[in-house]
């Protein structure tokens, strides 16, 4: 058996289980950015601490282990601002950090998530509705993209829906 085979298997297990252990990180950072008070499901509030409580649990599609990168975006939108239909080329969980956000991905129901809310966006979905739920008050929304090639992280799509 060649022992530098098995030391750069052994480098690159290191590096995946790194690269795992970094995205649950972020992902623990994100949801921390607002209050910990609202909870948006029994399986979560089953879950909830007073210090901390799961926000989200989404299995992830298979990535590319040795180019992972996480990029944690804030989107701020003014009273009754919205976005243009677009898709994103990696999976994105959004936390909703202030006000509410209306949104939809084509083939789903549209929703309404509210401050302590976070929900999944499965890559190259068409994200057809991303709009503030409020005409009067802003809402804001980190969304933490996790992708393991180099690509814009939004990508417009004529038409629309």
């Amino acid at each position: 058996m060649d022992l530098g085979l098995v030391l750069r298997e052994e480098t690159v297990r290191a590096y995946r289980m790194a690269g795992r252990a970094a995205v649950a990180a972020l992902c623990v950072v994100a949801a921390g950015f607002s209050g910990w008070d609202q909870v948006r499901s029994d399986t979560q509030r089953a879950a909830s601490t007073e210090r901390a409580r799961i926000v989200l649990i989404q299995a992830l599609p298979k990535l590319d282990g040795e180019h992972l990168k996480a990029t944690l975006v804030e989107v701020n939108y003014g009273p009754g601002e919205s976005s243009e239909p677009h898709s994103h080329p990696c999976p994105v969980i959004g936390y909703v950090v202030a006000g509410a956000l209306r949104t939809q991905v084509r083939g789903e129901k549209e929703a309404v998530y509210r401050a302590g809310e976070s929900f999944y966006e499965p890559a190259n979905g068409v994200h057809a509705v991303s709009a503030n739920a409020s005409q009067t008050e802003p809402a804001k929304l980190l969304a933490y993209f996790v992708c393991d090639h180099d690509a814009a992280l939004s990508a417009a799509v004529p038409g629309g829906k």
